[in-house]
């Protein structure tokens, strides 16, 4: 009996945790079955500062998950953001030593390779290195060199860079929840895949995931990533501001942001009033909407503002970089009443709201086609095409995998036996892997 092969997102956010089952269906689509979502204790502005608490609140999310369809976890792909990513754009070559030969995979691999080596700031390391376009011989803007005959490939790298200890304990927090690490990869990415379709990657797009304590920038034009940037603000700054202008507990304030907040104050009339509960018997609070709206709206107005600074940064304004297919906002920061159009009055371009619905199966939860969901989606849609590039290999109880891979497994249910099958690795995998041995020899 074949086994069906199921695949694990874990989504570590500031404000929650979320692990999310699912498989690929035979129309292609991603079918969820199980989802579990936990409070997020111990995890600041996308960086792990509590260990024993993001352990405890991922275990809370991954029991609801096995909970809700009957399977157990074994090993999750995981996403990383938070304030210490930041990217750099780099070119590198090599020369080859035969040009009668085709350009193959093997030199793409050496000059990607030869990327990871850069020297970077102590304590700092390589996530991702994201190829632009390539040159061969001098001869520029080559999407694809394999199978060109030439002496020189040069390429233009996107390099986005993270802290060790921040990766490491993230990865020591999955180790001590009980699960494996199957694979790694940056949030704005995940969330580009589960909101973003190909017609907007190629004609230029800025997605904005606005989470609750960071907001990720990934912008794409003609299909490729060009820029990251992880903004240390989110939705928690704006309940905090609500908390401290109104003098109301955090509860409260959140409470208050997602039923009556508005970016534009504009919105609300003077003698629109809500009124909140006084703690332990003190009289209720009257609160103004639109005092709340203008609360809201500055601190709106300069999460924006930085996003817009890095998308002119990465040249927005430069005609054959302009991205014309706008900004499309995600994350659970962006169900914020009237941000679409406060976005596009201060940027002037054209905004949507992404949701990832586009790649689930028609019967999915409509829960789950939330934006705030589009990380976890993404990141099930990377577990999935993970699995699919590297099939299972054949594991005998106690053996060591080369390939942190084993997924998910039915509860009680055999593995099937399958021959050794050699693979060629990409970087990112071989990275996981390392991090994996780390995990291992730190114990």
């Amino acid at each position: 009996m074949e086994e069906v092969k199921y695949s694990v997102g874990l989504d570590i956010g500031t404000t929650k945790i979320v692990a999310i089952i699912g498989k690929e269906n035979e129309y292609g689509k991603i079918e969820v079955v199980g989802i579990g979502r936990s409070k997020s204790l111990g995890v600041h502005r996308g960086v792990v500062n509590n260990i024993t608490q993001t352990i405890q609140s991922i275990q809370q999310a991954v029991e609801q998950a096995e909970a809700s369809c009957g399977l157990r976890i074994g090993s999750v792909t995981v996403g990383i953001a938070g304030q210490h990513i930041r990217s750099l754009q780099h070119s590198d070559y090599i020369t080859r030593p035969n040009s009668e030969e085709v350009i193959g995979e093997d030199d793409l691999d050496k000059l990607i390779n030869q990327v990871y080596k850069l020297v970077m700031l102590p304590g700092e390391e390589i996530i991702h290195v994201l190829p632009q376009e390539y040159k061969v011989d001098g001869q520029a803007e080559i999407k694809q060199p394999i199978g060109m005959y030439g002496g020189r490939l040069e390429a233009n790298f996107h390099v986005v860079v993270g802290q060790i200890s921040s990766i490491k304990n993230i990865g020591r927090c999955i180790k001590s929840a009980g699960l494996d690490l199957d694979n790694i990869t940056l949030e704005p990415l995940a969330s580009a895949n589960a909101v973003l379709s190909q017609e907007e990657k190629e004609a230029g797009v800025a997605l904005i995931d606005i989470g609750g304590g960071t907001t990720d920038l990934a912008i794409f034009k003609d299909g490729i990533i060009r820029h990251t940037a992880v903004i240390p603000f989110g939705g928690n700054v704006i309940t905090e501001d609500i908390k401290e202008g109104c003098s109301i507990i955090e509860k409260q304030a959140e409470l208050l942001k997602i039923k009556f907040g508005s970016a534009w104050p504009g919105e609300n009339k003077d003698n629109e009033i809500v009124s909140i509960p006084g703690l332990r018997g003190r009289e209720p609070k009257e609160i103004s909407l639109k005092n709340l709206s203008k609360i809201i709206h500055a601190r709106v107005v300069e999460i924006i503002e930085q996003v817009y600074l890095e998308i002119k940064n990465y040249g927005h304004e430069d005609q054959k970089k302009k991205l014309i297919a706008g900004i499309v906002l995600t994350g659970g920061g962006s169900q914020l009443k009237h941000l679409k159009q406060l976005v596009e009055y201060i940027t002037g371009m054209d905004t949507r709201i992404g949701f990832p619905n586009e790649h689930l199966a028609g019967d999915s939860d409509p829960e789950i086609a939330s934006p705030t969901y589009a990380t976890a989606v993404g990141l099930l849609m990377n577990a999935v095409e993970h699995k699919r590039k590297h099939p299972k290999k054949a594991q005998k109880a106690g053996e060591a995998d080369e390939t942190p891979e084993l997924v998910l497994e039915a509860v009680g249910k055999d593995k099937a036996a399958e021959g050794p099958k050699k693979e060629r690795k990409s970087v990112l995998d071989k990275w996981a892997d390392k991090l994996k041995e780390f995990l291992d020899n730190a114990e």
